[in-house]
């Protein structure tokens, strides 16, 4: 029950993208191991300019 509980909450984490954070600093550790990561905050900030930057009409 616990292991099924758990699962889902991760599932819902990478839905609603609560875990876009942990999966950032992750990959970053194995690309750029010598670079400081971004703080939780610049990513966010990122995050939401790119989103606002890359707005698709669904056309082109």
């Amino acid at each position: 029950m616990r292991a099924a509980v758990a699962r889902m909450r991760s599932l819902w984490r990478d839905m609603t993208g609560e875990s876009a954070y942990e999966r950032y600093l992750a990959r970053h550790a194995l690309e750029h191991p010598g670079c400081a990561p971004m703080s939780s905050r610049e990513f966010w900030r990122a995050r939401s300019r790119l989103a606002e930057e890359s707005i698709s009409t669904g056309c082109c």
